[in-house]
Order: C-alpha cells, then structure tokens, then sequence
C-alpha cells in the first residue's frame, strides 16, 4: 500500500491522483488539484519526461513554461509500454482516488486500460480525461492542439476585426479551459463517490470547452440563425462598450446597460447625446457606431489615460488601463491578490508562477511542493508501495524507470 504523501492543507488534502497528462491541457488541470491540496504523482516517460521540460525559455537549465503547470506534485519515471511499467501503474491505481490522463481516445485501452477495464478492477477510481474532440464522432482520432480547436470551435471566427483575418487568443485558451472544467467535474464526481462509493469517467475536450465559452453570441446565433460578426475590440450587442483614444494612449471603457451609458456621458458632461435620434437607444447606437465613436474619441482625447481612470471610477464607470505583462504584475491590486508566486527551487532558484485565482477562506489553496526534477521522487514512490530495493533495481536495469 502507498503511504500518504507529506501532509498539506487543502479542501483536497488526503486525495491522490495519479498524473498521466503532458504539455498544458491535463497538467494546469492536475496542479490545480494539487493546489487544493491533492497528492499529485506525475508519472513521465524514463530520459525525457513531460516534452515541456525542454520547451520555452530555460533559466538555470530549468523550464519555466514547465514550471508554470507543475508545481505541488511528485515525479515518477514510468516506461508504460513495458509490461513491468504497467504493472506497477496497476499498483498505484489500487490506492489512488484520481486518474488523470491527456492521451487520444483509445490508447489507454491499447494499454490494457479500457473504461471497462478500470470500472471493474478499480470501481472507486475517478478517471479523468481530456481530448480534442471527444471519445466519440467522426473526428475522435483527429490530433487536435489548441489552435485547431479555436479555429473549429467557433472562436477564432468572432475574434479580430471584421475586414481583417480571423484571430486567435494568445493564450492557449482552449487547454486552460478544458483542464478548469476537468477540474470541476473530477471534484464533482468526487462529492458523488462520497455518496455512492462509485466511480466516475469524467471527459472533457479542447473544442467543447470552446464552443461552451460562446455565451451570448451562441445564444445570439440560435436566436437569429445570423452567424456574429467579428467586432474587434467593440462590444458586438453594446454600444458605447470598447477602447477610446485618450491623449497619452487607450482606455477601456465598459457600460454595459443604458444606466451605465447615462451614467458614462454624464461623466463626460455629454448627456445632450441621448436626445440625438441616432442614439437614442442601444440599437440606434450600434447602428451609427462609427458617428459615435468619432464625438467620444474627440472628447476622451482631451485628457491622459490616468486622468480618465480616475473620473470614470469615481463617476461608478467601469473602465481600466490596458497594460502588458509587466504592468500586470506590477499593479498594487494584482499584488495585493497574491496573483504572482515565487517557487523555491533549491540549487535552481526562484522560479515565478501566477497564484491562484480561487481563494477560499478556510481551506486556501497553497505551494505544497516545488517544481519536480524528472524521476525526483521514483524511488521513495516505489518503497511506499512496496517494491523492494531488488526490484527496484530490476526495473532501473530493464529501463522501466
């Protein structure tokens, strides 16, 4: 049997998860796990690991794109297409609440882990997945990666420019989204086994999760059967809603329903433009947007950005600077929200991580543990279930781990 891992707090404290996942979509969804205090063992291929160890820029031989999705877990060294290796995967599965794995559909069950095959030999076990499409329909076996599923998704088509080319979201946004919802749906299955005892298979995909984020432009669409159009940085159902030309830059500005808009150009000792019939609702203003924007713009420019951050927020006018990065983690809010962590990685350094966007009052998400070096933990992993040192040695030999 496997010994529990060095305590840690958390609404997940005493749940082990056994990590099969690579690169982002899978991992981000393990170590948030891992944050509210589950045991994660990262299982990775002997020699080269997870393929993100050696991807992005590397500081002190060390992977910060990899430190970015890794932290609060364990690392074992596992060669799944030996039989060996697939035993001692077995072993773990006998302890463990939580499989989580990122692979096409069907190579688990070419490994003689077949849905059927887990219901049966572990009915308590929470399996976890995550894929391009889904398990089933005509594109199951299609290779999906997150551009793919931005662009069939749907997503891609509403963002950008209405004369320009579709646009991606910088961001990997699609296995972000989907490692949230695997997160949910794992905690999910596991308040239900606390009722039932049973198990659950939990999927999501890359391009589902996508198409879920459409909100009201789906909503939108179904009402209209009129596919949306691209609106750049506007709002595409609000108007005034976007960026506005200040003198020194541009500022967001967000009223987001006619009291906001009021309340918006009554900051702007602007009021008299509700009595002009090209604005006097939202449908008239979306329609002479461009007339609209040209007197907004004109007046906004008069004064600089922080001025205007100012005004609008003391007139209740959602608004804001658009920064990058550096001004990001910079801001006394985002620094007050603890939205930037340092990982203490012995001989590496300090590494920074974002924190953690949920925070909860009594079980606090927290660093467990930093960054695992490849195989770091495979041998106290091993002893804890048994292994003895000869087989141990044994496994090294033949390369298993």
């Amino acid at each position: 049997m496997l010994d529990s891992a060095t305590s840690s707090s958390g609404s997940l404290q005493g749940i082990r998860v056994i990590d099969l996942t690579r690169v982002i979509s899978g991992p981000f969804c393990t170590q948030i796990l891992g944050d509210h205090g589950a045991e994660v063992i990262k299982v990775e291929p002997p020699g080269r690991g997870d393929i993100v160890r050696s991807q992005g820029n590397m500081v002190n031989g060390f992977s910060w794109y990899f430190a970015q999705f890794n932290r609060n877990k364990r690392s074992l060294t596992l060669d799944l297409r030996q039989e060996e290796g697939k035993a001692v995967l077995s072993r773990l599965l006998e302890d463990a609440d939580v499989l989580v794995e990122n692979f096409r559909p069907g190579v688990m069950a070419r490994m003689g882990f077949s849905d059927e095959v887990l219901r049966e030999r572990f009915p308590h076990l929470v399996v976890g997945r995550i894929n391009g499409f889904g398990s089933s329909g005509p594109y199951r076996d299609r290779p999906a990666y997150d551009f793919i599923a931005q662009a069939m998704s749907g997503f891609m088509g509403v963002n950008g420019h209405e004369s320009g080319e579709p646009m991606r979201a910088a961001p990997p946004i699609s296995d972000m989204v989907a490692s949230q919802n695997l997160a949910f749906g794992i905690s999910a299955a596991l308040v239900r086994r606390e009722r039932t005892g049973q198990g659950d298979i939990v999927e999501t995909a890359l391009t589902n999760g996508l198409i879920s984020m459409m909100g009201y432009l789906a909503a939108e669409y179904f009402a209209t059967g009129e596919v949306p159009k691209r609106t750049g940085n506007d709002h595409p159902m609000l108007y005034p809603y976007g960026l506005f030309q200040a003198s020194d830059g541009e500022v967001a500005i967000a009223p987001s329903n006619d009291t906001m808009v009021e309340r918006f150009l009554g900051a702007l000792d602007m009021l008299e433009l509700l009595e002009d019939e090209r604005f006097l609702d939202n449908r008239r203003r979306m329609d002479n947007r461009e007339a609209l924007r040209e007197i907004l713009d004109r007046e906004i420019a008069r004064r600089s950005v922080a001025e205007w951050i100012e005004h609008f927020n003391e007139a209740g006018v959602p608004c804001g600077r658009v920064y990058d990065l550096h001004e990001t983690f910079e801001d006394p809010q985002v620094r007050e929200q603890q939205m930037a962590l340092e990982l203490d990685q012995g001989e590496r350094g300090k590494v920074p991580t974002t924190g953690f966007p949920v925070k909860m009052s009594e079980a606090p998400a927290a660093i467990h543990h930093p960054v695992p070096e490849l195989g770091e933990h495979t041998e106290e992993i091993l002893a804890a279930l048994g292994l003895a040192a000869a087989e141990r040695g044994a496994l090294r030999d033949k390369g298993v781990i």
